[in-house]
């Protein structure tokens, strides 16, 4: 029997998707997802008693700023046309019960005022709303006599806080502490003190990650332990999803997904599930990783950090906390 060369399959003259990648141009008009600087926020941390900039040492070209230097630097974000900033707060002396974040001349709440006074409109100035920075515990709330998170006597400091960092002039405050039922609390004090124009970014879905390593330096952290007992488990998608729309029911503005890149299926679960914008924070151990691959030559620098912040955007995230922000809104206009 003759055999007969089967032959080779041709690709129909009309199914080429290679001819939409063929210049940086045509590339260009065709993706699907563009991030823009107005999609990004920048995370910041001003300390308090520093006369000069401190480096972060896991966290190279991130700053503990001073005051003077937090207002240059959100200057620059402005002027770049980033979406906004989300400050922390690094106080010199803590206590149990993190009163430093109440007290109108902290560092936190001055820093908010001092920013909104530097960019005005031109910026949103969104906080972090929790005691983790404040208390001498490192915990997000108050403990208990046997060393608990108090999730009802938490959330009676966080209105406190959020009132103190409304009457700083903040826009947008973060609860970041995954109390039960913190997003109601803090809507109905800022409600009842006549802040209703200040918005709430919920931290819905905050995993308990090794990932913040390198955030824990960068706020000079006294956690002994972890915080499993409040945020979710890592092994939990559906449960991010059910935080989420329990926030938007208490009247979250937007929600986010915490961290970022190990999370990204719970990015797009929850934008599928809420009408409120979606964001995503690209983590402290994200940045660090990158960084420290591209100061090895292991990897393309700039090339990595603008993918990085499309596969944010590609999952579902409208907006991306990320200390790239000022350097990506750089790239991004070439």
């Amino acid at each position: 029997m003759t055999e007969h060369p089967v032959p080779a399959p041709v690709v129909p003259p009309l199914v080429r998707p290679r001819r939409l990648r063929t210049t940086p141009a045509l590339r260009r008009m065709v993706a699907e997802q563009q991030v823009q600087a107005r999609q990004l926020v920048l995370p910041v941390f001003i300390r308090e008693g520093l006369t000069e900039p401190k480096p972060v040492s896991s966290m190279p070209g991130v700053v503990q700023h001073t005051r003077d230097s937090l207002l240059a630097a959100v200057s620059e974000a402005a002027e770049l046309g980033l979406g906004g900033v989300m400050l922390f707060g690094v106080p010199e002396t803590k206590d149990a019960t993190g009163s430093g974040a109440l007290d109108p001349s902290g560092v936190l709440n001055l820093a908010i005022t001092d920013v909104v006074a530097e960019v005005g409109d031109a910026l949103t100035v969104m906080s972090d709303l929790c005691l983790d920075e404040f208390t001498d515990h490192g915990h997000c709330g108050v403990l208990t006599a046997d060393g608990r998170v108090d999730n009802d006597q938490t959330l009676a400091a966080y209105a406190d806080m959020a009132r103190a960092q409304a009457h700083a002039g903040v826009d947008m405050v973060g609860p970041s502490g995954m109390m039960d039922g913190q997003v109601r609390v803090i809507r109905d004090a800022l409600d009842a003190f006549e802040h209703t124009d200040v918005g709430i970014l919920a931290y819905s879905a905050k995993y308990a990650s090794a990932f913040f390593g390198p955030f824990r330096e960068a706020v000079d952290s006294s956690l002994v332990g972890d915080r499993r007992t409040y945020q979710q488990d890592p092994a939990n998608a559906r449960e991010g999803v059910r935080e989420a729309l329990l926030d938007v029911a208490e009247g979250a503005d937007m929600v986010m997904v915490k961290p970022a890149l190990p999370y990204l299926d719970v990015v797009r679960r929850v934008r599928e599930a809420v009408e409120v914008p979606v964001a995503a924070y690209n983590v402290s151990g994200e940045y660090a990783q990158l960084e420290a691959a591209a100061e090895r030559g292991w990897i393309d620098r700039e090339a990595a950090i603008l993918e990085t912040l499309t596969s944010i955007h590609r999952a579902g995230a409208d907006v991306i906390l990320t200390y790239w922000a000022s350097e990506a809104a750089r790239l991004l206009a070439l």
